[in-house]
């Protein structure tokens, strides 16, 4: 298997941000949710290596990438993931799979930048803002974030975020969770949540503009994408169809990545058969 110990730093308008490359194939993206950095794909990696050469982001601010240093906008980390694609995949449609924050960055670029996406998973990512109440309690948690850091009534709010009840009970899952707030550091954390949570826009007339195959996936307990929210999303993209997998709430690549991998690896599939 080829493959680096070592991410490769992609300089981007956010700063440096680490890829690692592992495999040999087709190009693949894998870009995370908030509040984890790429070890959150850890265990889907294996099932979805064969024939790929798999893309695995630190997002701007998260991982081994720079610390973001500004408050942005979404937008602003869709430009980074094109200078990425510049860089790691020149010349190439990737077959992008997306977690939240990845997912929303997904939908966008293969709205705007067609010709880079081959095929779009987009998993528990929410084509709205985030509602007016969720956006009051976040306000009020950043300067506790950011003077303070991640201290355990601020994590115990964003694993219920993330995971289900019975997935916070889990010490894998939530370590990994844990790990990339402690990585990430109470500034950068701060900044990240400002500019791709509360910054974060409706890009749903966006969809109708997505022609590359699409996948929507919805875990079943999740409250602003719901199985009927990814319905309604597929419905709007020519060619994307909804799915979902019980058991999850955000974090469906750590929660239940058997299943998970199960329908991206027939997504792919159904893209290599005519018609």
């Amino acid at each position: 298997m080829a493959g680096q110990v070592e991410p490769t730093m992609v300089p981007t308008s956010l700063g440096s941000v680490a890829v690692h490359v592992l495999g040999a194939g087709r190009p693949t993206v894998l870009w995370h949710s908030m509040f984890v950095d790429g070890s959150s794909w850890g265990f889907l990696i294996p099932a979805l290596l064969r024939g790929r050469q798999l893309l695995i982001v630190d997002g701007p601010g998260w991982g081994r990438s720079d610390r973001l240093r500004r408050t942005v906008s979404v937008s602003d980390s869709v430009a980074a993931a094109v200078e990425v694609l510049t860089a790691l995949a020149p010349g190439a449609a990737v077959d992008w799979v997306g977690n939240a924050w990845g997912g929303h960055i997904g939908m966008e670029l293969a709205a705007t930048r067609p010709e880079l996406v081959r095929s779009l998973v987009a998993i528990s990512a929410p084509t709205r803002p985030i509602d007016p109440a969720l956006r009051r309690q976040i306000r009020l948690l950043i300067p506790v974030v950011l003077t303070l850091g991640p201290i355990p009534p601020v994590q115990r709010a964003i694993l219920e975020g993330l995971l289900t009840d019975e997935s916070r009970t889990d010490p894998q899952s939530v370590g990994v969770v844990a790990d990339a707030l402690a990585l990430a550091g109470r500034r950068s954390t701060a900044r990240t949540v400002r500019s791709f949570i509360l910054n974060r826009v409706d890009i749903t007339d966006l969809l109708p503009r997505i022609e590359a195959p699409a996948l929507f996936v919805a875990g079943d307990d999740r409250g602003d994408w719901t199985p009927e929210e990814a319905e309604a999303a597929a419905a709007l993209a020519p060619f994307a169809r909804a799915a979902v997998v019980t058991g999850s709430r955000t974090l469906v690549p750590i929660e239940r990545p058997a299943e998970l991998a199960t329908l991206i690896r027939e997504f792919w599939a159904s893209l290599e058969t005519p018609g």
